[in-house]
């Protein structure tokens, strides 16, 4: 074979090297396009999360992923529990008060670092994991820390001070941007379901949780009790002390119930001086333990209005536990119907003397 001969070939292996090398390339561009677009497009915080944990983590094919999320006020938490979910759930992600303290190579933070674990310094980020090699990703919005998203993985080799970093900093304000629009998101639809009064959610939400809470019990065959509470004799507030102090008495009671609601409860302010809670698995004698709880919670404590009035306020508590239901009853129906029938066990407590609770 002469010399031009073996250049040639030299040369064909070359250019087959080099083809094939843009076409891997290409294929990772799509792919990362096609990740970095899901993270842009999801519709819900519940999936972003999803997206930014288990999501990335099949895609890159880590042994181990975290996100950590800067929630000093515990909002995300709470637009997460206001979605359905909660965040125990998500046992990829933390929720710190701040990111930076998290790791020191966070504390200046504005591009990814890559390196190897060290366990004085980085087991925050990985609790109960020691990858070999990791990367962290700064989140930041208009100069603000607001997370990390972290990888980690078992080859020493996969992430070092050696690699490039261009194309994890470019994931960084993409995921950033993402996480910023959903959780803006999230606060508009919270805005419409919240009480502005009291902070609880209110009727709106509530009919949507409702619909939600018996879906599951009818998949799940688990019972779904129901709590109508009604502030006694609140009128007579109004009356004589003026709406002000009505206000003062509805905030109050309102705090004072949410002290013994569960996490898994789903409470709201039905209207005017009236409040609902609905408890997920639960049947009517377990609920009216809650009931009684909540009943002495209120009357245990006088409530002072204004400067110097103090009231002594009571509430009265109707309850009851859904019925059974079949895969074609409709779900409005069945929760129009326990209402209206916590509504007549209300009227019944009433009725009765008020201050008590009555199960039907």
């Amino acid at each position: 074979m002469t010399d031009d001969q073996q250049e040639v070939r030299g040369l064909r292996r070359q250019l087959k090297r080099l083809t094939e090398e843009a076409a891997t390339n290409e294929k990772i561009l799509r792919r990362s396009q096609a990740r970095e677009m899901e993270l842009l497009e999801a519709p819900s915080l519940p999936i972003l999360l999803t997206h930014m944990t288990k999501g990335l983590k099949t895609s890159y094919r880590l042994e181990t992923i975290s996100l950590v999320l800067t929630d000093p006020e515990h909002e995300i938490r709470h637009l997460l529990m206001a979605s359905g979910d909660h965040p125990d759930d998500y046992l990829e992600v933390r929720f710190v008060d701040t990111t930076y303290s998290q790791a020191p190579q966070l504390a200046n933070a504005r591009r990814p670092w890559l390196g190897g674990y060290r366990a004085a310094d980085h087991q925050l980020l990985f609790p109960g994991v020691k990858p070999s090699s990791i990367a962290l990703l700064p989140l930041s919005r208009q100069d603000r820390l607001i997370g990390c998203l972290c990888f980690g993985s078992a080859d020493s080799e996969r992430f070092t001070h050696r690699h490039g970093a261009d194309f994890l900093s470019h994931l960084a304000v993409i995921a950033s941007f993402a996480l910023e629009n959903v959780v803006n998101r999230a606060r508009l639809v919270r805005s419409g379901l919240i009480d502005v009064l009291t902070g609880w959610h209110n009727r709106r939400y509530l009919q949507t949780r409702l619909t939600e809470e018996l879906a599951r019990t009818r998949r799940e065959r688990t019972p779904l009790a129901c709590l109508m509470i009604d502030v006694d004799h609140f009128k007579a507030v109004n009356d004589r002390y003026g709406h002000l102090a009505g206000d003062d008495v509805l905030r109050e009671i309102a705090h004072r119930l949410e002290l013994q609601v569960r996490a898994s409860d789903v409470s709201a302010r039905f209207g005017g001086e009236e409040f609902v809670i609905l408890l997920p698995n639960t049947k009517a004698a377990e609920a009216v333990i809650l009931a009684e709880r909540v009943r002495n919670t209120v009357a245990a404590e006088p409530i002072t209005v204004g400067t110097d009035a103090v009231l002594n306020v009571t509430v009265s508590i109707g309850l009851t536990e859904s019925q059974p239901m079949g895969e074609d009853d409709d779900l409005k129906v069945a929760g129009d119907r326990l209402l209206a029938q916590a509504d007549v066990a209300l009227y019944e407590a009433k009725a009765a003397g008020r201050n008590t609770v009555v199960a039907r």
